[in-house]
């Protein structure tokens, strides 16, 4: 059964360098690639970087031209604040502002504005499942920009923590220093010491029945975010009733998704950069849950918040691909169009 639209085998045009968000730091800027000729609205992803919130920038990117080929979705690559310039929330301000700029100017750029994906890795899978799960929310507490859509309709993320205390723990229990970490920058201090932050910037507090499907993959051999939080994370929205579908990578390690060649040698004894796309698929155990909230239709079976037992499979970039054409499709928006959810008034934490 074909699964929206078919890949595009047109060239790519690119819109580069579009301020979405003004910010006392500076603009912000995105990357919009799109089909060069499509004869209805495409949907959109945004990629979301990694770099642990206070490193890299949307260029940091796979090969999104390849990715709109593939998919005949548009794909923006979007930069936003890292933790030197700001603490969260603002880095979740600043997705939620790229998703209302990207709807607000569908027509102007040929996109779909009912269907809006993101994806990312690491620390941007990190704010790509927040986008998820918070998308509902009309407004989050102290964020400024609250006109229009925040929501997406599908999430795919990498290797992205989503306990940060425990994330921050483990690497101490490897000697790694507490205050250094990348969790401590963003939350301007141990998690262990901001704890009420640390709890609103951990994506677990915040599945709900309203979260659209997701798609999540983490290496088993890595040393740097344990896979263990990608299963909590899919057990979680299992749980809520959310599709969900989790890829375990045999001994991949960080940053798999990631362009080869960007790391200094320290950095890359630890990491995976490149090697999904130079090594093709990987062999991997797949998990899913097929759900029953708003994200559940026809097409993934529907009606169990059980997860299935793990499949031998393997996963790549074409899985991706697969999971925003199942899930970004004219029908697929039209159906959550017509049965919108409920959105809390401004103020509301869930």
């Amino acid at each position: 059964m074909s699964h929206g639209p078919p890949p595009c085998t047109e060239s790519v045009r690119s819109e580069l360098g579009l301020v979405y968000a003004p910010r006392a730091t500076g603009d912000l800027l995105l990357d919009l690639h799109l089909p060069a000729r499509a004869d209805r609205p495409v949907p959109v992803v945004l990629w979301l970087h990694g770099g642990g919130w206070f490193t890299g920038d949307r260029t940091l990117a796979p090969d999104l031209a390849r990715h709109v080929r593939s998919t005949g979705c548009a794909f923006a690559s979007i930069e936003y604040r890292l933790s030197g310039q700001a603490l969260f929330p603002a880095q979740l301000h600043d997705v939620r502002a790229a998703v209302r700029f990207l709807r607000a100017r569908a027509g102007a750029y040929g996109l779909d504005p009912r269907a809006v994906g993101a994806w990312g890795a690491s620390a941007g899978g990190h704010l790509a499942v927040l986008a998820g799960l918070t998308g509902h929310l009309a407004a989050l507490p102290g964020e400024g920009d609250t006109e229009g859509d925040p929501s997406v309709q599908a999430v795919a993320e990498s290797y992205g923590p989503v306990d940060l205390a425990a994330v921050v723990a483990e690497a101490a229990r490897s000697g790694r220093d507490e205050a250094s970490s990348p969790e401590a920058r963003l939350l301007g201090g141990p998690p262990s010491e901001r704890a009420e932050l640390a709890r609103r910037a951990n994506p677990l507090t915040w599945v709900s029945p309203s979260a659209p499907p997701f798609q999540i993959s983490h290496g088993t051999g890595d040393d740097l975010v344990s896979h263990t939080q990608s299963e909590r994370l899919h057990e979680a929205l299992a749980a809520a009733g959310v599709p969900s579908e989790l890829y375990l990578l045999d001994g991949y390690r960080h940053g798999f998704l990631n362009p080869a060649g960007r790391l200094d040698v320290r950095t890359a004894r630890m990491m995976d950069d490149g090697r999904l796309a130079a090594e093709g698929p990987a062999p991997a155990a797949h998990r899913v849950a097929n759900g029953s909230g708003p994200g559940a239709g026809a097409d993934t079976g529907g009606g169990s918040e059980e997860p299935a037992a793990d499949q031998a499979a393997t996963f790549g970039f074409d899985d991706i691909d697969a999971f925003f054409r199942r899930h970004l499709t004219p029908s697929t928006a039209a159906r959550r169009t017509a049965d919108p959810r409920p959105r809390p008034t401004p103020g509301e934490s869930r």
